[in-house]
């Protein structure tokens, strides 16, 4: 028979692995949170192991000291250096490495920038490509969706001429918010036109003047006359009458926003009805597959179209890209309120 004394120690013994066993909260420990917040991303636990006293302890001695936690997928600039996160007693701290001021003051008004952009179809077009040329720009319209206007002009849109009218009674729906944005955003800015042949051209001048607003430093109105064979007007107008509407279009521009349009075409729609016809005008020439100099010979122009199909961050899909003729200096005189109107080369 054994003795009281030996059989307390046995209980004893017992009843201290009984609290071994229990569970972490007596041992003053407690899980870390399954929970998750929008700056750290916590690890999984493994599957089987929180069950047993030395996955606990292993999980306690994790919190007490330094961790290195999953950096989550934060959108900033690609530029911006991994973050470093740790978790000690205190609420852990976000040490961010060291980038540029923020974007609207990183991107200097009136600074050139170099294009960045990428083409889906690219072009060779020699000893004439447009990379030799200083300024470039882009045009748009609802089809480009929602643009982050600082991303874009980041990648060397200095200027953006944003589709506004077409015909008497159609505006586009993304003008109001791309007009605003692009000049928050230090783009030269422009409005355009889609010519309708079915209205009268005092109509349309009354419906762009309606809805462009005059702003000083704005780029000149465009009149962007072309074939639309997607259009329900199907009237095809001699070039006598082509012209005659476009003069009155073009006139009441100009007396409103004292400057001269400028006149935006393709090469069907100029080998019928422009051919040596305002040679006082500026052109914006579209021409994707040769220099202006080969497609239009002997025009004079302010922008070229070269793209179609260019690709650039801030973008969602496709967007024009353009060229304009000149230098910086150029630029800036004519962006100033002087004509610049480069010869053809």
């Amino acid at each position: 028979m054994r003795s009281p004394s030996i059989l307390l120690v046995i209980l004893a013994s017992l009843g201290l692995g009984g609290c071994m066993s229990g569970g972490v909260a007596d041992l003053g420990m407690t899980r870390p949170s399954t929970e998750t917040t929008a700056s750290v991303a916590r690890p999984e636990a493994a599957v089987g192991e929180a069950d047993t006293v030395s996955a606990l302890l292993e999980e306690a001695a994790v919190e007490e000291t330094a961790v290195a936690v999953a950096r989550p997928q934060i959108a900033v600039e690609t530029d911006v250096e991994a973050i470093a996160l740790v978790a000690p007693e205190k609420p852990a701290k976000i040490l961010l490495a060291p980038r540029p001021a923020a974007r609207p003051a990183g991107l200097a008004r009136g600074t050139i920038y170099r294009h960045r952009f990428r083409d889906a179809k690219p072009i060779n077009f020699g000893k004439t490509a447009p990379r030799h040329y200083a300024v470039h720009g882009v045009d748009v319209s609802r089809w480009q969706g929602s643009i982050d206007w600082m991303k874009l002009r980041s990648q060397g849109a200095n200027f953006a001429y944003i589709k506004a009218t077409d015909g008497g009674d159609h505006l586009d729906p993304m003008f109001r918010t791309n007009w605003r944005a692009a000049g928050e955003a230090g783009l030269k800015r422009g409005a355009y036109h889609f010519f309708y042949w079915c209205r009268t051209a005092g109509e349309q001048a009354d419906w762009f003047i309606r809805n462009v607003p005059k702003v000083a430093g704005a780029l000149p109105p465009v009149i962007d006359v072309e074939y639309n064979g997607e259009s329900r007007c199907k009237r095809r107008l001699s070039r006598a009458l082509v012209q005659e509407k476009m003069q009155v279009f073009m006139d009441r521009l100009e007396a409103h926003y004292g400057q001269r349009p400028i006149i935006y075409t393709a090469p069907d729609f100029y080998r019928d009805n422009l051919r040596g016809a305002f040679l006082d005008y500026p052109f914006w020439l579209r021409a994707v597959a040769q220099h202006p100099s080969k497609v239009y010979p002997g025009r004079k122009w302010v922008f070229w179209q070269y793209s179609g199909s260019g690709l650039s961050h801030g973008v969602k899909g496709k967007i024009d890209l353009n060229v304009f003729y000149g230098s910086e200096r150029q630029w800036r005189a004519w962006t100033g309120g002087q004509s610049v109107v480069a010869d053809a080369q």
